[in-house]
């Protein structure tokens, strides 16, 4: 198994013009990925961390990057390939809910 770092970003207007019942399977194959080991939560409020030349943290509120829609949450998920992970969260709120999901392998995979 692979590990993969999942980031969704969607918005309320998205979510709200989809209908229930997709929104609602979509958090139940959500729950189904937690059920099965993954690490998944909502966004919070951003902070950037620096420390230039190990002189002195300095932090400042806000994301640092930024994209047409606003981070909403994050996973880390266990999958065998790239392709069983775009298939284990393509159901989710986020892709189904006029979002988008980025899946990143880690460790080099």
């Amino acid at each position: 198994m692979a590990t993969f770092v999942t980031i969704g970003y969607g918005d309320q207007p998205g979510y709200d013009r989809t209908p229930e019942e997709v929104r609602n399977a979509a958090h139940a194959n959500d729950a189904s990925l937690q059920r099965a080991g993954a690490v998944m939560g909502v966004a919070g409020a951003p902070v950037q961390v620096r420390n230039p030349d190990g002189t002195g943290v300095r932090t400042a509120s806000g994301p640092y990057l930024s994209s047409e829609l606003p981070v909403a949450g994050f996973a880390i998920i266990e999958a065998d390939s790239l392709d069983d992970a775009i298939a284990k969260v393509s159901p989710s709120p986020c892709a189904v809910a006029h979002g988008v999901i980025e899946v990143w392998p880690l460790g080099g995979q």
